[in-house]
């Protein structure tokens, strides 16, 4: 971890480098430029729109609005620099702190940490536009629950979100100086995000709150007295913060600096003393990061973490608890929301997740598992007919409840077809003639479930409904081309590539398999995968969902940088002209009347996928999850 003599950083040898502008030269040509107060706010008004105020205080307040230009909510921070009616006497040195500040904490991108969006300010106030995270803060946390406490699993997870936080901004050179239950928001999901990175010194800068910029209770005496401080100031913060959420009492907070150096001196409370059940090691550990003397503290936050987290409880764990309270916390808050919105003649579309994730966070994942829960009940409708043992009703019943299955878990669904061919084909084909084909699908089919079929439920989800398109069609690479679209637009070009490619050749081998009532000799394998149209369809279906995730991948990029959409219909186009080279490719078309169907199907499918892709984009949004790449 990088390490810090002091935040105040001398300055660096003039004969080493260029003069660099002092802050007084910098402040002063900002104040050069600085629009009028109020300017500012005016500005942001043309693309925020004001929702709600959440919380206030001596130095500044937030204000959720809504960006009309994304569709998402944010939080801006409004800041005063000066005392109200003061702000022509704001040092010059006022402005390039507030803007060096902002700029330090625009940068430190990490999951953990509140993105910042964007900074501007004006004579009178600086305003910091920030992710919006939709939760409660810790501090509400705990004065909400029974006890006033988390459990150790909750602040395991707390404590292993901000250990990655701080450790992060230290590696970069950045001290927080203000850790405290306030600036630690959790989201609805139970991720742990910190907040306020930079407005210490800013605080202080400006004349507001405790001259040392942080909060009293939560300051290590180094901090307190105004002496220089390292990376162990936030550290003792942190384990203040930990130390509250495990025994539901801060322990130095005091009406001053004074009386909180006093109890800091004294020493805290010892938390066996109230959780005798607390594991040894977190105890020492927590204790010694709240040591008056920095020296006796833990040389860095990865190794506090390191061995508080030891044995304390299971982050994960933690995380799904946390996400139950701020959800129980939060119903009634939600139900009295629900009447204006009733009142509403339609929900907003954020662009982003579409009109059907504007209503439903659950959105990809229902009509992810509506396509694999059809796929697998078609598949092994086939199946079951293709070995004759069971009856109508039988097949039937069976497809339903594979199906029904796969709609809750498509990873499963994907499972029970590949393994469900394999038994089909088993006792039908003699040994000896099955072995040279069954050991390598399995070992393929294997080997791409294991990777991504568990793991990408969209990639499971295309896997089943190319088998069971190529069964109702009877050509494993017709509909291949839609399909791939759809994969594409979910998945990871990898992914993509690989699972729409493999559903291809399967699904030859399924397909013969049902014309010899299930047996699959490797002659008779080895002739149907090695058939040119078959090469040919599975290659350009397989590229065609490479390129469409491609494609969607820039324009998400592209959007979220405020880009706009017009790659979208370079999108649905691309994917439209892949598929009908795709079976062009896999169908060649002779100068013959005879042809001409084959290339209406070309231009037939086609257009359904780039109808596809639109639909796809306007009923789930642009988002690209980036998450559901290839493994590494």
């Amino acid at each position: 971890m990088t390490r810090f003599s002091s935040h105040r950083r001398p300055a660096p040898d003039a004969a080493a480098r260029p003069h660099a502008p002092s802050p007084a030269e910098t402040g002063a040509a900002m104040l050069a430029d600085a629009p009028a107060p109020g300017a500012a706010a005016t500005a942001l008004l043309k693309r925020y729109r004001p929702l709600e105020t959440r919380g206030g205080g001596t130095f500044g307040t937030v204000e959720i609005c809504l960006d009309v230009r994304l569709k998402r909510r944010v939080a801006i921070k409004r800041m005063p620099l000066a005392d109200e009616g003061a702000a022509a006497d704001v040092p010059l040195e006022t402005y390039a702190t507030a803007l060096a500040e902002a700029r330090t904490a625009s940068m430190l991108a990490a999951s953990h940490i509140v993105q910042v969006i964007d900074f501007t300010y004006d004579r009178g106030y600086a305003y910091l536009v920030m992710e919006y995270v939709d939760g409660m803060s810790l501090e509400e946390l705990l004065a909400a629950v029974d006890g006033h406490s988390l459990t150790y699993d909750e602040t395991a997870a707390v404590a292993d979100a901000l250990v990655q936080a701080l450790a992060f901004a230290h590696d970069n050179g950045v001290l927080h100086l203000d850790v405290k239950p306030a600036n630690v928001l959790i989201d609805r999901t139970g991720n742990v995000k910190l907040a306020d990175f930079g407005m210490a010194k800013l605080s202080r800068a400006t004349g507001y709150g405790d001259a040392r910029g942080g909060t009293i209770g939560y300051m290590p005496p180094e901090q307190l007295i105004g002496a220089d401080v390292d990376g162990r100031a936030d550290l003792f913060a942190l384990a203040a913060v930990l130390y509250e959420a495990l025994c539901a009492e801060a322990p130095f907070r005091a009406e001053s600096a004074a009386a909180s150096i006093e109890r800091i001196r004294e020493g805290a409370e010892d938390p066996a003393e109230v959780l005798p059940g607390i594991p040894e090691l977190a105890d020492e550990v927590l204790l010694a990061a709240l040591s008056s003397a920095p020296e006796d503290r833990p040389e860095s936050v990865e190794a506090f973490g390191e061995r508080f987290l030891a044995d304390l409880g299971n982050p994960r764990a933690g995380r799904r608890s946390l996400a139950n309270l701020i959800a129980e916390l939060t119903a009634d808050e939600d139900d009295a929301d629900l009447a204006p919105e009733a009142a509403k003649p339609a929900v907003e579309v954020d662009p982003a997740e579409g009109w059907l994730g504007s209503r439903t966070p659950r959105a990809r994942a229902l009509v992810t598992g509506g396509i694999a829960g059809a796929g697998v009940a078609v598949a092994a409708a086939y199946v079951l007919g293709m070995t004759g043992v069971a009856s109508p009703v039988a097949t039937l019943a069976v497809a339903l409840a594979t199906g029904g299955a796969s709609v809750a878990a498509p990873q499963l669904g994907s499972a029970l077809v590949a393994a469900g061919l394999i038994c089909a084909v088993a006792p039908a084909t003699p040994l000896l003639a099955l072995l040279p084909v069954l050991l390598p699908l399995i070992a393929l089919l294997t080997s791409w479930w294991y990777v991504w079929g568990r793991t990408q439920p969209a990639a499971s989800a295309a896997f089943a409904a190319i088998l069971a398109a190529g069964a109702l069609t009877g050509n494993p690479w017709l509909l291949a081309g839609p399909i791939a679209v759809w994969c594409g637009y979910l998945s990871a070009p990898g992914v993509a590539a690989a699972t729409v490619g493999l559903g291809v050749l399967t699904s030859a081998l399924f397909n013969t398999a049902l014309g010899t009532a299930g047996a699959l000799p490797a002659s008779a394998a080895w002739a149907a995968i090695a058939d040119g149209h078959l090469i040919a369809g599975a290659a350009g279906a397989a590229a065609t969902a490479a390129v469409v995730s491609a494609v969607g991948s820039r324009l998400w990029e592209r959007f979220s940088a405020g880009g706009g959409t017009g790659l979208d219909i370079v999108c649905a186009a691309s994917g439209g002209i892949m598929v009908v080279l795709q079976l062009c490719l896999a169908n060649p078309v002779e100068n013959t009347s005879s042809q001409t169907l084959p290339f209406a199907v070309a231009l037939g499918m086609g257009a359904l996928s780039s109808i596809i892709w639109l639909i796809c984009t306007y009923g789930l949004g642009y988002r690209k999850e980036t998450a559901e790449g290839d493994r590494p």
